[in-house]
């Protein structure tokens, strides 16, 4: 029997002679077949399952026992009819997330507008600058405007010297200004998914609008508010849920009636029940709001069926409008670098020196010698290092098995699994802290038999809960723009699942896994919220320290802490942003190949 000769560059057709092909080896054989069989998914999922369940679901049903273990209702009866104080604090704190929502919808949604839709003098400058508060944690952002805007701060002593008045002018206090804060550190959740929005936004659906004779108004409500959408619900949801779990702004400007605020002050008096009756709350509240966002955006479906190419930026041709864009965007410019010039200027002054002067007048490096030369200085940085690489390692390896069971495999109870990492990106920093505190101050299956509340684990426990969530998401979006026939293609060669995970998906997927672990790493090192709750003096990571030195006057060394923070977290944003760029070109060529 004659054969077809091959050709330079083409593939060898064996003859047909009736022989079955080499069987592959055992092992392999096993398990691509156990990759195979139906009962796969639930195998790869359900110790994933287990691990929600016992650090996510678990301690939110602990800390319902303890708001109710004792009294009954009771708790929720003085939380209903008491005082007030609760029911105020519930109040509050819902009118400030609101407000907060709103506020920084209109500045960030006007920033990207402006900054995609129009060119004038300015705009590099300002969109270089624009993700400055993104790079301030939420601890130092606070101080910043503290250091900045509060009655002992840098422009209302200014003022004061200036005008020659008795008392500083327009310090900051009260609500009001921590509505201005967490605008200026959340309208980026905003300005980033309306940009991203507009930038795939075909420009041909407007202007047939206006074509068809739709006016402004018209075209706002009936097209580019249906296609903003999405953008909106999902930077809806991190700003109501950051404004919720807020607690630095309240407590540096005298906001007490808020329910972190309150969470704090229980759970400091020894009173645990009510601290999880406040948690409880703020907890139902929380996930109610985002089931309710959920529902509203999934709807209608807000993708655009037409072709068209990128909008372009229409140029600002007025004198009077060029002039006023210039001066908006030396003030805005100004506006944005202030916290971060602050800090960086503090961090170089003397503990003590800084009484009644408008800025500080005896400066000195010996702020950061001390925090990495004195051993006790030292140990918040190596704690939040150590405690946050911990937690990230763990990130990883649950956030991206969630992540590829939710997106690539089926299996009953999925949509069960992606609601319980939403619910962990969910709760409240306070909340997460109250809920870790109910369910391991008794040692139980989960913790091994042994009590965490205390030791050293328990801080990187409360890490993975909080930022599970990044790596989930990040990981998630990398996979949903890969081709599922690259990974089948290994399979039917001969691959087993594991091996064509790990040289196949895993390696492509591997800068968004990167980019969403930097993100949890730079955010653990950051975090403040449910550290103040459950740290011991041994544990006390950074931001413990930095609002520690805050009240012990020691300004100098504490914006020193805060300064290493923010050239972290500019570090980890560039690294982040190579590895986005890096992360397409890889997927791109994968599929270009395949």
């Amino acid at each position: 029997m004659s054969t077809i000769p091959a050709t330079p560059g083409a593939a060898t057709i064996p003859p047909a002679t009736g022989e079955p092909a080499p069987p592959r080896p055992r092992r392999s054989r096993r398990l691509t077949a156990g990759a195979n069989s139906p009962w796969f998914p639930y195998v790869l999922v359900f110790p994933l399952a287990l691990i929600l369940f016992g650090y996510v679901v678990q301690p939110m049903f602990a800390t319902f026992a303890e708001s109710v273990g004792v009294d009954g209702p009771a708790n929720y009866t003085t939380f209903l009819t008491g005082d007030g104080v609760a029911r105020s604090a519930l109040v509050t704190s819902l009118v400030i997330s609101a407000a907060s929502v709103l506020l920084c919808g209109i500045v960030g949604v006007a920033m990207a507008f402006l900054l995609k839709r129009f060119s004038f003098p300015g705009r590099r400058l300002i969109e270089a600058i624009i993700l400055v508060p993104a790079a301030l944690p939420p601890l130092i952002g606070a101080i910043s405007f503290q250091l900045l805007y509060s009655e002992t701060g840098i422009l209302p002593r200014g003022l004061q010297h200036l005008f020659g008045t008795e008392s500083p002018v327009l310090p900051f206090s009260g609500i009001a200004w921590v509505l201005v804060v967490h605008t200026f550190t959340m309208y980026p959740f905003f300005y980033l998914a309306t940009s991203a929005a507009l930038v795939g936004m075909d420009p041909s659906v407007e202007e047939a609008a206006y074509n068809l004779g739709a006016g402004r108004v018209r075209v706002w409500r009936t097209v580019l508010l249906p296609m903003l959408t999405p953008a909106l619900v999902s930077a809806s949801l991190l700003v109501f849920m950051t404004s919720l779990a807020s607690y630095t702004a309240p407590l540096l400007f005298g906001v007490d009636q808020t329910m972190t605020m309150q969470i704090y002050i229980n759970r400091t008096n020894g009173d645990l029940p009510m601290a999880s009756t406040y948690a409880s709350v703020l907890g139902v509240v929380s996930v109610l709001f985002l089931l309710g966002m959920r529902w509203y955006e999934g709807r209608r479906s807000y993708r655009s069926q037409s072709k068209g190419i990128a909008a372009h930026r229409r140029e600002i041709t007025n004198p009077f409008g060029r002039w006023l864009a210039l001066l908006a965007s030396v003030l805005a410019t100004v506006v944005l670098l202030a916290p971060v010039g602050t800090i960086a200027l503090v961090a170089f002054s003397q503990d003590g020196s800084w009484t009644t002067e408008v800025i500080p007048s005896a400066y000195t490096t010996q702020n950061f010698v001390t925090i990495f030369s004195d051993p006790e200085a030292y140990r918040p940085i190596v704690n939040s290092l150590q405690m946050s690489l911990i937690a990230t390692v763990g990130c990883v390896v649950v956030g991206v098995l969630i992540a590829y069971a939710v997106r690539r495999l089926n299996f009953r109870g999925r949509g069960l699994l992606d609601v319980a990492v939403m619910l962990a990106w969910a709760l409240p920093g306070t909340v997460v802290a109250i809920n870790l505190i109910s369910a391991f101050s008794t040692g139980n299956a989960f913790s091994f038999g042994q009590v965490l509340i205390g030791t050293f684990w328990i801080m990187p426990l409360a890490y993975f809960v909080r930022f599970l969530p990044l790596v989930f998401r990040s990981s998630s979006a990398t996979l949903a723009q890969l081709d599922p026939s690259l990974e089948e293609a290994a399979r039917n060669l001969g691959a087993s699942w594991w091996r064509a995970f790990g040289t196949v998906t895993l390696r492509l997927m591997l800068p968004g896994v990167l980019a969403g672990a930097l993100l949890a790493f730079v955010h653990g090192v950051g975090e403040f919220v449910a550290s103040v709750l459950i740290y011991t003096s041994e544990t006390a990571p950074i931001s413990v320290e930095i609002n520690n030195r805050m009240y012990s006057f020691e300004v100098g060394t504490a914006a020193a802490y805060g300064m290493l923070q923010v050239v972290l977290i500019f570090v980890v944003m560039v690294i982040s942003g190579r590895l986005e760029n890096g992360g397409r070109a890889n997927r791109e060529a994968a599929q270009w190949t395949a």
